[in-house]
Parts: structure tokens; C-alpha cells; sequence
């Protein structure tokens, strides 16, 4: 786990050929069709330094393909057409397990217990103050140092009618990363038979906890390894925002986008305004921000957001049951991460769209809550449906 990551990459890069021999495949029944037309398959992907066993597995339904791994939950690829019919793959990621495991921006991760961050690490709960670990500045970060993006999870294929995907579940024991419960998760990936990816998060709890399940994958639409994305268009039906403090925790205010950088109810290019002299650009160097969308909580998904790269003609389309969304524009990547394409990843090269409760919600009374208790069941859908222009 020491070694560097240039080494790392050129080792992968070098025995692609050589690992697909070599770790061997299977196939999980998926109803009868051929491998990659309805079935899922199973390849061993690495393991980890105890010892435990990482898969990645493959689904695939109309034109989308979708490559997950057992560690993290994480989406290793996503591949769609564009205009011309032509596959790529759009999201973020590493060809080697040990990237991920080293030295990762959660790329494609499943995050809990807490998407988002939670100010100093600490929240109270039925008059009890409960401890976080601290993993970014003074604030605890995507349920913590080790949150559910480096858990291995079971993984186990299915179908329904026309759709596949893979069923994910953990429990999460009483006190993990400082959170009180077990927490029972299931989390289902769906490639429908239009080719969109639908996630479903559940989860239940024997004692009264905090959750925000999210999914944070990368994307670049033009191709993953493409360069910026600050030509895609973007539209967001949110009206206001959540301002934040210098350590990127929200102040409770329900700020107007209007007039300011976060204004997207019309689409425009998502580099439009981000090298503005606003101090909430200046926080986040670039986009960082929880967007309040104005459908709120919702029982179904609802559309909120359409992105749209120019070049391909590749369109995703996103909605969610959940009230806000996290928008990142790929400010922390430095050059220091090379992908699956083997070229490096640069400041502005993907954003990420993170549906969610908002961040800090179990220190802000004002905000929706995030408190589930024994007896309820967490439950959160988004959907992301592709096409072309």
C-alpha cells in the first residue's frame, strides 16, 4: 500500500491484458441472456492488505454499461453512446485496487453514514453528544476516515422484467466512525431497460442515528480522461443555495442564487462565472455547495437537473426524492491522480452531483432532518437517464 502511485499505474497499465487471464471470471445468471446482455459478471479486482477479496462486477442493459466493485460500492465506469452511437466511459475512476485504497477523492464511492460534513465532528441526539472522526480540517467528512467508501460490501445480481442491477448490503455495527445504531443497508444499482441508472438506498436502525446515503461519482461527459468540463451546460431548478463558512460547513442560511455564480435555473456553461470574485467561490475554490432544490423531499423522483456536453451530445438528466444536491466542480484534483485512461486528472476535469439532506443537517434545526429511528425506514431514490442531442 506504500507504493507510489506512478508505480502503481504503470503496473496497471502494463498487466491489463495479463489480470484478465489471470484473476478469472463468472458469470451470474441473469436470466438467460448472453454475458453483457442481461447477465452479471464477476471478475476478482484485487485484495485487500487483510487478506479480504475485492470483485468488480459488470451489468449491462441497452447501451449502458456499468462496472462496480465490492470495495466502497464504488462505480468504477459508466459507459454510454453519444450522438454517433460511440461508447464512452464518463465517469472517474482507477484500473487498481490500490488507488483506491491509498490516496482516493471518493471517486464513484457509495458514501455513509453521513454524505456531507458534519461540523467539528460532533452532533447531539436525544440529549447524548456523540464523536466523529475529524478527516477534513476540523470537520468530519463522508461518515468519517473509514466510511462506507472503504467497506467491502456483498454483492448480488438480479433482474426484474427488463431492468438488472446489482443488490449491495452492509451492516453497519453500533459506534462505527463514532455513529450511534446498527445500521442494516441495502442499496440496489439499476440499469432500466432505457438505459438509465437508478440507485435505491434503504437502510434501518435498532437505535435512534443520523443518515444521508449518497453516491459520489465523477463525471465527465465528454469522457472520462477528456479534459475540463466547464463547456457542459448546466440547468439546476434550485432557487437558493447554502452558504458556507471558510471550513465549507453551512451558515443556515437559505441564500438566492440569483445574481451570484450559483445561478443555474437557466442552463449556461458550468465554467461561466466560476473564476467570479465571490467570496463563496473563493471558499470552495470553485463550486462546493449544497443546491435547495425547489421540489423538495419528494416520495418519487422528480427531474431537477439536465447537463449537456456539446461535443458528444451526450444529455444526462437526473431526478431524486431528496432535497438537495451537492454540486462539485472537481476542485481538488491536481494533477496528481491518473485514471483509467492513464491521463491525469486536473482541476475542473468533472464534477459531481451528489443528491442528499443537506450538509451539517444534525446541527442545523433548521434544516430537513437526517434522525432515523428504530421502526422507519431510510429510503432515497435518483435516477439518472442518458440521450442524446
Amino acid at each position: 500500500m506504500t507504493t507510489s502511485r506512478r508505480t502503481v499505474i504503470t503496473a496497471a497499465a502494463a498487466g491489463l491484458a495479463a489480470s484478465a487471464a489471470t484473476t478469472g471470471t463468472a458469470h451470474a445468471a441473469g436470466g438467460g441472456d448472453s454475458a453483457g446482455k442481461g447477465d452479471a459478471v464477476k471478475e476478482h479486482f484485487g485484495t485487500l492488505a487483510d487478506g479480504t477479496r475485492v470483485d468488480r462486477w459488470t451489468i449491462e442493459n441497452g447501451r449502458t454499461r456499468l462496472r462496480v466493485l465490492s470495495y466502497g460500492g464504488i462505480v468504477q465506469a459508466l459507459e454510454i453512446p453519444d450522438r454517433h452511437g460511440r461508447r464512452a466511459n464518463v465517469s472517474l475512476g482507477f484500473d487498481d485496487l490500490d488507488s483506491y485504497v491509498a490516496d482516493s477523492p471518493y471517486f464513484g464511492a457509495l458514501i455513509g453514514r453521513y454524505g456531507n460534513r458534519i461540523a467539528r465532528g460532533t452532533f447531539t441526539l436525544d440529549g447524548k453528544k456523540y464523536q466523529l472522526p475529524i478527516n477534513d480540517g476540523p470537520n468530519s467528512l463522508h461518515g468519517g476516515d473509514k466510511g462506507f467508501d472503504k467497506r467491502v460490501w456483498s454483492v448480488e445480481p438480479f433482474r426484474k422484467g427488463a431492468d438488472v442491477g446489482l443488490t449491495l448490503r452492509r451492516v453497519s455495527p453500533d459506534g462505527e466512525m463514532g455513529y450511534p445504531g446498527t445500521l442494516t443497508v441495502r442499496v440496489d444499482y439499476t440499469l432500466t431497460a432505457a438505459g438509465d441508472f437508478r440507485i435505491d438506498y434503504e437502510a434501518t436502525t435498532d437505535k435512534a442515528t443520523v443518515v444521508n446515503l449518497t453516491n459520489h461519482t465523477y463525471y465527465n461527459l465528454a469522457g472520462e480522461g477528456s479534459g475540463s468540463v466547464y463547456d457542459h451546460r448546466l440547468e439546476i431548478a434550485a432557487s437558493r443555495y447554502t452558504p458556507v463558512d471558510k471550513t465549507l460547513i453551512p451558515t443556515g442560511e437559505l441564500a438566492r442564487v440569483a445574481g451570484t455564480p450559483f445561478d443555474f435555473r437557466r442552463a449556461k456553461e458550468i465554467g461561466r462565472d466560476i473564476r467570479e470574485s465571490h467570496q463563496q467561490v473563493l471558499y470552495g475554490q470553485g463550486i462546493d455547495h449544497n443546491f435547495v432544490l425547489d421540489k423538495g423531499i419528494t416520495s418519487r423522483p422528480e427531474h431537477f437537473l439536465t447537463v449537456t456536453e456539446p461535443e458528444s451530445g451526450r444529455v444526462m438528466r437526473i431526478a431524486t426524492t431528496e432535497p438537495g444536491v451537492q454540486f462539485y466542480t472537481g476542485n481538488f484534483l491536481t494533477g496528481t491522480f491518473a485514471g483509467t485512461s492513464g491521463r491525469v486528472y486536473r482541476q475542473g476535469d468533472a464534477f459531481a452531483l451528489e443528491t442528499q439532506h443537506f450538509p451539517d443537517s444534525p446541527n442545523q434545526p433548521s434544516f430537513p432532518s437526517t434522525v432515523l429511528r428504530p421502526g422507519q425506514t431510510y429510503r432515497s431514490t435518483t435516477v439518472h437517464s442518458f440521450s442524446t442531442r
